[in-house]
């Protein structure tokens, strides 16, 4: 009898990540890959990120994979509400929920902390500190009600929230980049667009003088990385413009765009998938951030117009 022969292995991007996500992601994932890039629906997906959902209106069980156990936290809930916002699903009671939630653990000025104390007890990173009484963080914020305010919600928390939001992004000044993608996520769906863009256009100028993106990827070595991050954990231009329309796009000629999203092509790996640059402190977590990165990456080098399929 003849042997079968070998299936050829996926050729394209998009195949190959495909296989990937199959192999290993949570089922949020696998939903989440069919529905932009297989036409699956937006009801399975929004299904799967309901089993994350708890009853206080936040979202718990690991959904953001650096926190662990049950409990709902605003980075959980920030992430379900970007899944929902890529769904087009940002809108109605599930969001009149969430804010109810983030009011109920907002800090004195009305902003969100990064973790909220009911974390401790449960595993989480080693580089996410847990404190009795966070201090408000536009890590947290910022990108919740830049999202927010793009899909047009209004809720009396977004009034101290966005004031919030506004004066911790004029004073910036010494900065690192998951702080700098918080503020271009206010700005971009910020209302006072000619404010966001003057302040965007400041934060251009201080991203570049403090070297908080890679301009050639050839030379990554030139560019130090940011105290408390991980060895090579390096931030490129695609990193704070994951759409052509942000703001952070005017920060970058369109050389070092280009060079930035061939790294980003480039960064694959053998097995379909793209790698996370931060800190790995658990298996688990590791194993789930990686179909988020991958869906993330695909996304971003479409929204570019780069090929992926």
């Amino acid at each position: 009898m003849a042997e079968k022969p070998l299936s050829s292995p996926p050729s394209t991007p998009l195949a190959r990540a495909e296989r990937f996500v199959w192999l290993t992601a949570r089922v949020l994932e696998q939903h989440r890959f069919a529905y932009h890039f297989l036409r699956g629906g937006a009801d399975q997906v929004e299904t799967a990120l309901t089993a994350y959902l708890n009853a206080d209106g936040g979202y718990g069980h690991a959904l953001e994979p650096d926190l662990r156990g049950p409990v709902s936290q605003p980075l959980h809930t920030a992430h379900a509400l970007r899944v929902l916002d890529s769904i087009g699903r940002c809108g109605g009671m599930r969001v009149e929920r969430i804010c109810r939630y983030f009011t109920d653990i907002s800090t004195h000025d009305g902003a969100l902390p990064a973790i909220h104390p009911s974390q401790r007890g449960y595993p989480a990173a080693p580089f996410v500190p847990i404190v009795d009484a966070p201090p408000s963080a536009l890590l947290a914020t910022g990108p919740v009600v830049g999202l927010l305010h793009r899909n047009q919600v209004w809720h009396a928390w977004l009034f101290r929230a966005t004031e919030f939001c506004w004066a911790a992004v004029e004073s910036l000044e010494k900065s690192h980049p998951y702080e700098i993608q918080a503020a271009v996520a206010f700005l971009d769906g910020a209302p006072d667009r000619s404010r966001a863009e003057a302040a965007a256009d400041r934060l251009g100028r201080l991203v570049r003088e403090q070297r908080l993106a890679v301009l050639d990827p050839d030379r990554q070595e030139e560019y130090p990385v940011p105290d408390g991050y991980a060895p090579g954990e390096h931030h490129f231009p695609h990193d704070y413009a994951r759409v052509p329309h942000s703001l952070a796009a005017g920060w970058f000629t369109d050389e070092e765009m280009a060079r930035s999203l061939d790294r980003l092509a480039a960064d694959q790996e053998e097995d379909g998938g793209w790698p996370i640059r931060w800190r790995a402190w658990a298996p688990g977590s590791a194993l789930e951030w990686r179909p988020i990165v991958t869906v993330e990456a695909l996304r971003t080098l479409r929204a570019h117009g780069r090929p992926v399929d």
